[in-house]
């Protein structure tokens, strides 16, 4: 039977009142804002080739770590996420906890980085970034902490040249690209990626967030907007609102080869798990992955969910495999006061207890 719905008057005018008057007072903390920025712990730059630079992170006392920690993000965000602000920096925790941590910024590629590849990522940036710090150190082998696409770019380089890695970190990462709740993996798994690629060149980032946008549209373009409203007479809040928002606009755009291939590949072709995927002429294959590996995915993640992560465990070669799950988003997990409390001292034990 039909229902109508049921408002009351009255108080829906006083909603509406209530978000006015909420908004009116709100706006002069946004007038007295000032620009706001990411990337707050300090650090040094060691090495750049062309768009991507190596920064070395300073904590406030010397590192205890006997082995560094390398960061290597995701190429379709920078990876100021992991240092968002001083309260909020995974980078800052770990610094605390005294690990010694350097981290990737892989740039934004323009036109002259339409025809990079795969290899070019993993076996070349990637890999001469693994080796800078290992000659900075004086050690055969460095530990890596791979997020999201950045951790499957670290798969594969384990796989590769596991004499290279002392330990493996995979945050967020997606492994199996085929599960039923993957809503990314359907949305690409029929695109002709290559009329996508030869028509666009270099994939634009406003499009990619708008991708990403509609995988919850009602939640990340309505909600979070009207839910501003309440924090408006907050100038903290709305600053923190602000930088995250930035943060999420501030991407670079995808190269085009790298685009192509990581797409057909991977959500495609699943080939990571099948041990097809070929890089460099070389066949990666996850049971060469020998060193200790600690695999991290969040409960609550739509982009990366549970089931894509943990087949790990199933595939690597390695016998020392500890998973971690986290109560928590994609973003949460490393910007949320419980993501602050738990993860970094939790990588930090890990690595401790082997040697690291």
């Amino acid at each position: 039977m039909y229902s109508p719905l049921r408002i009351d008057p009255l108080k829906a005018l006083e909603e509406i009142e209530t978000f006015r008057r909420k908004l009116a007072a709100g706006l002069p903390s946004l007038r007295s804002l000032g620009e706001v920025h990411f990337g707050a712990t300090p650090k040094e730059a060691v090495y750049r080739e062309d768009k991507l630079v190596l920064y070395h992170f300073r904590g406030e006392r010397k590192p205890s770590a006997k082995v560094p920690l390398l960061i290597s993000y995701a190429l379709v965000n920078t990876p100021w996420m992991t240092d968002l602000q001083a309260d909020r920096s995974l980078v800052a925790r770990l610094l605390e906890q005294g690990e010694d941590v350097y981290l990737i910024d892989w740039g934004y590629p323009d036109l002259a980085d339409r025809w990079l590849t795969l290899e070019d990522y993993i076996e070349g940036y990637l890999g001469r970034c693994i080796d800078v710090v290992r000659r900075r150190h004086d050690l055969d082998a460095i530990n890596l902490l791979g997020i999201c696409q950045g951790g499957a770019f670290s798969l594969c380089y384990a796989a590769l040249h596991p004499e290279k890695l002392a330990n493996l970190i995979t945050m967020v990462t997606p492994v199996d690209f085929h599960t039923p709740d993957n809503m990314l993996s359907h949305w690409t798994r029929e695109m002709d990626v290559d009329a996508f690629v030869d028509s666009l060149g270099n994939i634009p980032a406003d499009l990619m967030n708008f991708c990403y946008l509609t995988l919850k549209p009602v939640r990340l373009n309505q909600q979070k907007y009207v839910g501003l409203v309440d924090i408006l007479d907050d100038p903290k809040e709305v600053e923190n609102f602000l930088r995250m928002e930035k943060w999420i606009f501030d991407s670079p755009d995808q190269a085009g080869e790298a685009f192509r291939q990581f797409i057909k590949d991977f959500y495609q072709g699943n080939k990571l798990i099948k041990g097809e995927v070929m890089i460099g002429g070389r066949r990666v294959d996850l049971e060469r992955v020998s060193m200790p590996v600690l695999n991290i995915y969040a409960e609550q993640d739509h982009l990366v969910p549970p089931s894509a992560a943990r087949p790990l465990r199933d595939h690597v070669g390695t016998r020392d495999y500890t998973e971690l799950s986290f109560k928590g988003g994609h973003i949460g997990i490393y910007v949320s006061s419980r993501a602050q409390r738990e993860v970094p001292g939790a990588v930090h034990a890990w690595l401790a207890a082997r040697g690291g």
